[in-house]
């Protein structure tokens, strides 16, 4: 070592009246505690800089954890952006499980997203996206008199457990873009999820123009109230004979819009009591791949004729709208229906459900 470099190097180690400096201060601090040589100094000085660290280290893993830094700008071949994931699920990292099928038209297809977040307990949310095809069971399937509905460039529903949208006109009758959430509510979110899904499903299958749907509003959910027998869910002079043996209490629920699919509901959950009587009225063609065929089905009310189990169809201005009665039967009544005559109520429905969206006379 040169003079220059060993003055320069005691300059390091005392200050200019000579006593030490920094560095000959810390010297001497770890040789008092014996740490003699250069080699045990520099393992010293690792682990002050790796202690240094960690709270940078700890902040990055509070990013990695809690927001989704890094992550992807959409999920599922964009069926959806982050950013509307987010809004449905919270803040946190996305996780994207693909399945189903994968081929180029068929986007988002058995997709689902999940948002997990926390430090030291995580929690996870999910969202879960599919593209269904109604053909065969005919669109009253799909009604729910709890639901929201929407109408418009885009046309769909909202349920407390699943949104879902209409794809474009220009695709393929019958299909729809579905989105199950385990967060309930957040009505507006999950339907645009739905619009948007669906847009990107026809941009995937070619079937569109390319103009994205708009999310007008949704209606207001319908509330339960006591049926009113003479005028059943709302329709002016549907009054279908009772069956005087269905004593149990009942309460009425109806959506308030009637596009696409206007639904009523007599009784309890349709899903878990055979007893509720399901009414439905679908006034957008878009909604099943169902078709009226004329001269193949064999004539049942009039103009209307049956397409599938509880679904009649019938021609209301050149458009077709599907009429379903479903339900209100259980094995505890010696006349097993709510409404025994089941010709006369859905003569009586088809009347009354006619003149209430406008359609010529059915029968």
């Amino acid at each position: 070592m040169g003079d220059t470099e060993r003055r320069t190097d005691r300059a390091a180690e005392e200050e200019p009246d000579g006593t030490p400096g920094p560095e000959g201060r810390l010297t001497a601090a770890l040789t008092a505690r014996g740490f003699t040589t250069r080699r045990l100094r520099m393992r010293v000085a690792a682990l002050v800089l790796a202690f240094s660290l960690v709270p940078v280290g700890a902040a990055g893993f509070a990013l990695y954890r809690l927001t989704d830094l890094g992550g992807p700008d959409s999920v599922c071949d964009g069926a959806a952006t982050a950013d509307q994931v987010h809004d449905l699920l919270g803040s946190g990292r996305i996780n994207e499980h693909q399945g189903g099928d994968r081929s180029a038209d068929a986007a988002g297809q058995g997709c689902s997203v999940s948002v997990r977040t926390g430090l030291l307990t995580t929690t996870e949310k999910t969202v879960w996206f599919s593209l269904e095809r109604n053909a065969k069971d005919g669109p009253g399937g799909l009604a729910a008199s709890d639901a929201r509905l929407f109408a418009g460039s885009s046309a769909g529903s909202v349920t407390p457990d699943m949104a879902w949208a209409l794809l474009p006109e220009g695709c393929e009758k019958g299909l729809r873009a579905e989105v199950h959430s385990t967060e309930p509510g957040h009505d507006e979110v999950r339907a645009r999820l739905a619009v948007g899904f669906a847009d990107a499903a026809a941009r995937a299958k070619h079937c569109s123009d390319g103009n994205p749907q708009t999310l007008k509003e949704l209606s207001a959910r319908g509330a339960r109230t006591a049926p009113d027998w003479a005028n059943l869910c709302g329709l002016p002079g549907f009054a279908p004979a009772k069956n005087p043996e269905a004593g149990w209490s009942m309460s009425q629920q109806v959506t308030t819009a009637s596009g696409p699919i206007w639904s009523c509901t007599i009784g309890g959950d349709p899903k878990s009591d055979s007893r509720t009587q399901v009414f439905a009225i679908t006034t957008d063609p878009r909604t099943t791949a169902l078709t009226r065929q004329d001269g193949k089905e064999p004539s049942a009310f009039g103009r209307a004729r049956w397409v599938a189990g509880g679904t009649l169809v019938a021609d209301c201005h050149g458009k077709d709208v599907f009429f379903t009665v479903n339900g209100g039967y259980t094995d505890t009544l010696r006349k097993p229906f709510l409404f025994p005559d089941q010709d006369d109520l859905v003569r009586q429905f088809l009347t009354a459900g006619g003149k209430a969206i406008g359609c010529e006379p059915i029968l």
